[in-house]
């Protein structure tokens, strides 16, 4: 079932990206990305999928839900591109990147508390995520990481909501974070640079704590956004 699942979100991608001047990748990342195709966002999808804009270096995409993981703490979404570049997420965070110019693989995360109780502390919350990083196999990378709350960033890559009605959160990674066991491939240039933080947008108003929106760096010079899509940019809950 999973396969042919796969299957079918890989076929719908290949033909959203073959109707597109970019060429066929869905997901591109420096240095082969073409330029932004500005039809993706007016895209005719399918509304038997959930998809996911992914935005690069002002690049925009396109993914598809193809499978749900189950896990102690909480479902994996595993998101897919027509060239099989696949993000993972876990409530909103980064938990697996496969395919891109830098992968994490076997991305470890604590048990967190909920965005809620986070919004409602009167200081951050401090966590530590363990990861490993390809090219050059770093494995056991370490980010002490600071979560808490922030306000509405003035510029986004957020389409179709009011920031303002959203909860932002900043993740910042501490300083002497990202050290691992020593590359068995050799050194990557840039490897252990300290990564930007990352960025949240949440919605919490119906105590369903939907992650809608956010911004990832999987090396400090390689960041992406993404945010849920819905097969009808008019259909947003954010434009109600």
């Amino acid at each position: 079932m999973k396969i042919r699942i796969l299957a079918a979100v890989l076929a719908l991608l290949a033909a959203i990206s073959g109707c597109s001047s970019s060429g066929n990748a869905i997901l591109q990342t420096l240095p082969y990305a073409y330029g932004r195709n500005p039809g993706i966002d007016k895209a005719r999808l399918n509304p038997n999928f959930q998809y996911l804009r992914v935005t690069v270096s002002g690049r925009v995409a396109l993914l598809a839900l193809g499978d749900v993981d189950k896990h102690p703490q909480g479902p994996i979404q595993v998101w897919y591109s027509a060239e099989r570049e696949v993000l993972r997420l876990q409530n909103g965070r980064l938990v697996g990147a496969v395919g891109l110019t830098t992968e994490w693989r076997n991305v470890i995360l604590p048990e967190l508390p909920s965005w809620s109780a986070v919004a409602g502390a009167d200081q951050a919350f401090e966590w530590t995520r363990t990861r490993d990083v390809m090219p050059g196999y770093r494995f056991g990378v370490t980010d002490e990481l600071a979560l808490r709350v922030a306000a509405a960033p003035a510029k986004s890559e957020l389409r179709g909501w009011d920031p303002q009605t959203l909860t932002w959160f900043e993740e910042r990674v501490e300083a002497d974070s990202g050290r691992g066991y020593s590359a068995v491939l050799g050194k990557v240039a840039g490897a252990d640079a300290p990564l930007p933080p990352s960025r949240y947008a949440v919605d919490i108003r119906s105590g369903l704590e939907t992650v809608v929106y956010g911004e990832q760096c999987l090396t400090a010079d390689l960041c992406f956004s993404w945010q849920r899509w819905p097969v009808s940019a008019q259909s947003s809950a954010g434009q109600k």
